[in-house]
């Protein structure tokens, strides 16, 4: 069984909460977040920490502590410091502009690709072939870059595609005659 609704979050000074019943907004530098918590779940707050514990003794309310502990967890995070995610694009004539809230990208297709960016998500492209997603919503951020490296996923023969800087793909042996 999964312990990480013991353990606390800790709010630096920076960050603020507000809790009214079951619903939980966190402020901070880098904008206002909010979650509806599940009513399986109590949360205390006591000074500059955040207790989370399970309504009743059910396996489902005692995963539901622990998965709000985290997602609050990364909501304070994100208000402080703020996420990241690298995309890189590996191929002849694959480049990207960011300019505004639109992400311009030639992947060798036909037309240009261009992406909108949701409210709450920037991009920077250091260079043509990088792009920088910036976030304090972690969630919001993972899904832009899921939804961008989905226009072109990264091949095996080649490495061909839209990937995370973190990412390993795992190159393939062409076939043989």
């Amino acid at each position: 069984m999964s312990r990480v609704a013991n353990a606390p979050v800790e709010l630096p000074a920076a960050v603020k909460i507000d809790l009214k019943g079951q619903d939980l907004q966190v402020s901070g530098k880098n904008g206002k977040l909010s979650l509806v918590v599940h009513e399986q779940v109590n949360v205390e707050q006591e000074d500059k920490v955040l207790k989370f514990a399970a309504a009743n003794n059910s396996k489902e309310a005692k995963a539901l502590a622990g998965t709000t502990r985290a997602l609050v967890n990364n909501m304070v995070i994100g208000v402080e410091k703020g996420f990241e995610k690298k995309l890189i694009l590996n191929g002849v004539g694959y480049r990207a502009k960011a300019s505004g809230k639109t992400v311009n990208m030639a992947l060798g297709l036909s037309h240009p690709v261009d992406y909108n960016l949701p409210e709450g998500v920037t991009a920077e492209t250091p260079s043509q072939t990088e792009i920088v997603l910036k976030s304090a919503d972690k969630q919001l951020l993972g899904q832009v870059a899921a939804e961008i490296r989905a226009y072109r996923e990264p091949e095996p023969y080649k490495g061909k595609g839209i990937r995370y800087s973190d990412e390993y793909v795992r190159r393939k042996e062409a076939k043989k005659k």
